[in-house]
This record gives structure tokens, C-alpha cells and sequence, in this order.
């Protein structure tokens, strides 16, 4: 889980989800990267608007990243 100050929002990927396909880091490169295991990780909640975040998540094929609110609501998916 991380928490962007800039985008007020929450960022989590489920490490049980994700394959590593690798889309977000495409999408948003600043905020995603693959770790040693080909999962996914957030690097940087700050790195990219909300807008490129929100996109990254749509376009996880196996919808592994959740992104919540500052009061916890869930934005994506």
C-alpha cells in the first residue's frame, strides 16, 4: 500500500493478482515497476497525475490494483 500526498489517494497491488504483465509500469512508469518476483510495486504515489494512475489501473488485465480515496472509498475498480 502506498499513500500519495500530491493525488490524495491510495494505491495497492494485490501481489496475489498480479502476473506482471507489466501495463501499469507502462502506463506510469514514475509510480509502478516490476520487482524481483515480475510483480508489480508502487515506487512513487506522488509520481503521476491521478488521471495516468487511474489509467495504469485500467489497464491491469487481471485488475490488481486498487486505488482508494482519503477517506478510504474505492476509486478503481
Amino acid at each position: 500500500m502506498a499513500v500519495s500526498s500530491r493525488n490524495r489517494v491510495t494505491i495497492e497491488v494485490d501481489r496475489q493478482l498480479c502476473y506482471g504483465f507489466g501495463d501499469c509500469v507502462d502506463t506510469a512508469p514514475a509510480v509502478f515497476a516490476l520487482d524481483d518476483e515480475d510483480v508489480s510495486v508502487v515506487i512513487d504515489p506522488d509520481g503521476a497525475p491521478l488521471d495516468d494512475i487511474v489509467e495504469a489501473a485500467q489497464n491491469c488485465p487481471v485488475d490488481a490494483i486498487v486505488i482508494l480515496d482519503e477517506d478510504g472509498e474505492q476509486i478503481y475498480p
